[in-house]
């Protein structure tokens, strides 16, 4: 099985309630796409920023669980910081990016551009993830 097809295999029904779509996955790299719905709006039709990183949650996470070590259990989110740059607007589709800053055995801690289909940075969110 690659990557993509495990974690697509999985069962996350937070990030299908989302409406997020794994695109892409490796050891060093995760991708998922995700549309600005009018629920995860602001007043302003601007992505709201807990949809924001839940989704860098969900894709972080993701790429974590391809990463753990065989005897590993699974995995949870002990830290999570996002800088918020920029906004997207409803009716686009954003799009995130994890890749590894550190991968022990312990912890693993991930970073997620978030982005526009423009290119435009919406946030970077840095995580943890502890192996459990």
């Amino acid at each position: 099985m690659t990557p993509l097809e495990k974690i697509n295999s999985l069962k996350m029904p937070f990030a299908e309630l989302k409406g997020v779509v794994f695109t892409e996955a490796s050891a060093e790299r995760v991708v998922a796409r995700m549309p600005v719905r009018p629920d995860l709006c602001t007043l302003h039709h601007t992505i709201h920023g807990g949809a924001v990183m839940a989704l860098a949650d969900s894709v972080g996470a993701a790429a974590t669980v391809i990463n753990l070590p065989e005897d590993a259990k699974g995995t949870t989110t002990i830290e999570s910081k996002t800088n918020f740059i920029g906004g997207a607007t409803e009716g686009t589709v954003v799009t995130a990016t994890a890749t590894p800053v550190h991968r022990g055995r312990r912890t693993q801690v991930w970073q997620t551009r978030i982005e526009t289909d423009d290119g435009r940075l919406v946030a970077i969110v840095t995580q943890t993830q502890l192996v459990l």
